[in-house]
């Protein structure tokens, strides 16, 4: 558990869940609970449940907030998590994988595992006691056992490697390679030690090695294209997704 000068912190993606949500919160003793609701309140058939959850949380003196997102997509979600366990940073934040749908826990996991190095996140499972099963509603009842989940490390480019991507989308998802040297130099990216007619061929060296090949090889995130005199680094799909949640 926490340390007495920290808040417990509950992360709880909202579906068609009540106890499984609130039975883990009032036994760990939550201090505040982000509750993950959807971002369309008019397709999200869980409202009911979110209320209900709110109502027994605020009985039992616990803050409630709301985080939303559109919880079909995976990105979103992540960055949704990851947000929170920033503005949480310093706390004991407990991610409860058992709430939501699959998504919202392989999305809650893998945040957690971008922030394994923070040993103040801890993932979790509340077995239930009982799964009626209908559609639509209540899901299950009770929580049998809660289990911790542990947490490994993914790795996340680094933050350099991030600012580029970020260059990159915010130009339409493609630019050439002489403009992203000359914003690479202006925003730190690269380091330059060069006279000044060697100056352009140093910065492009230093953007092959330390931006262009790191993301194109080891990340996946751009492909580089020759047309006409240029050359193109362009966004991929995988770039497109990653951007989602790491920018």
């Amino acid at each position: 558990m926490s340390n007495l000068s920290n808040l417990r912190i509950h992360i709880a993606p909202v579906g068609f869940e009540i106890d499984r949500v609130v039975i883990p919160a009032k036994e760990m003793k939550a201090d505040k609970v982000w509750l993950l609701v959807h971002d369309r309140p008019n397709e999200d058939k869980a409202g009911p449940y979110i209320e209900k959850i709110q109502k027994q949380l605020q009985k039992e003196k616990i803050r409630v907030v709301k985080e939303h997102h559109n919880r079909l997509d995976l990105f979103k979600i992540i960055k949704s998590v990851k947000e929170i366990i920033e503005k949480e940073k310093g706390n004991t934040i407990y991610v409860n994988l058992a709430s939501g749908s699959k998504i919202q826990a392989i999305a809650g996991m893998m945040a957690c595992m971008m922030c394994s190095e923070q040993k103040n996140v801890i993932p979790f499972y509340a077995e239930a006691e009982r799964y009626p099963g209908f559609e639509g509603k209540q899901l299950s009842y009770g929580v049998k056992n809660l289990m911790h989940i542990p947490s490994y490390q993914i790795h996340t480019p680094k933050p350099e490697l991030i600012l580029a991507l970020k260059i990159i989308k915010e130009n339409g998802g493609k630019i050439t390679k002489k403009q992203m040297a000359e914003l690479a130099e202006k925003n730190d990216l690269i380091t330059i030690n060069a006279k000044e007619e060697n100056l352009t061929q140093a910065r492009f060296a230093s953007l092959d090695k330390n931006i262009i090949q790191p993301l194109e090889d080891e990340w996946k995130f751009v492909n580089v294209e020759k047309i006409g005199r240029n050359r193109w680094i362009k966004i991929t799909q995988d770039g497109i997704n990653a951007s989602k949640f790491l920018i």
